[in-house]
């Protein structure tokens, strides 16, 4: 399937966190020179540390990740590490003599950023596993057709995992919140984490701990971006 209108369009992308984060690696190592790579081929500290100032991710603040760790690896910023294999997937960057370097397409597309989005977001969505980033060995069952079209049509104001659980799967909504945590955490990591990091839906949390809800509206980059199936089920929201 290809969900994506053109990428020639003027696209709202200030919510795409994922595009933000590429362009200041591209911007960093165009300033710096390749960024070192550790043994095991992960981003050296200076770097995360760097990054982490740098980008301003939600939930991944410096001051978040600095409450948790002493020093900062890259496994200690999920968003480095998949920013990291999408740039490789898509090879916008490689891996060269101890370096993750630029390629030509990266340098092309620095200044096209709706093209540049678009190939980071197919891969954020469509190629990367995100397996490695559950606890469950137990795969999702069904497809970005299905996920898209579901989330079209039932977030056309504000809807919770439970409730798409419900829907894909399912089960009473409040069953599922206190119960299936696997279910809702397995959905999140493989769709509803890659639509906030693409810039397609906004997160919104309330309640800490066993009282946390989360929350799910489409952004303005959803409509702008997408051509699906359920989008003549729509219905424009009543303003009041």
């Amino acid at each position: 399937m290809n969900p994506f209108r053109s990428p020639d369009n003027d696209l709202p992308l200030s919510h795409a966190l994922i595009l933000k984060a590429a362009l200041l690696t591209i911007g960093y190592i165009e300033e710096h020179g390749p960024i070192g790579l550790t043994p095991t081929k992960a981003l050296k500290r200076y770097f995360v540390t760097w990054a982490a100032e740098a980008f301003d991710w939600p939930a991944y603040t410096v001051e978040d990740l600095y409450a948790v760790n002493k020093v900062l690896n890259e496994h200690d910023f999920p968003p480095l590490v998949i920013l990291h294999e999408v740039l490789l997937s898509a090879k916008l960057a490689r891996h060269f003599k101890g370096t993750l370097r630029l390629t030509d397409l990266a340098r092309k597309l620095q200044s096209e950023p709706a093209r540049l989005w678009m190939l980071l977001t197919t891969h954020l969505l469509f190629v990367i596993d995100h397996s490695p980033y559950t606890r469950s060995d137990e795969p999702l069952f069904g497809n970005w057709d299905i996920f898209l079209n579901v989330i079209n049509f039932e977030a056309q104001v504000i809807v919770t995992e439970e409730r798409l659980c419900s829907v894909l799967y399912g089960g009473e909504e409040e069953d599922i919140r206190r119960r299936d945590f696997k279910l809702t955490a397995s959905l999140y990591v493989h769709v509803l984490r890659p639509l906030c990091w693409a810039g397609l839906l906004n997160e919104h949390r309330t309640g800490t701990g066993f009282s946390r809800r989360d929350f799910y509206t489409k952004t303005s980059l959803w409509a702008a971006a997408l051509k699906l199936e359920t989008d003549r089920h729509l219905h424009p929201a009543t303003r009041h």
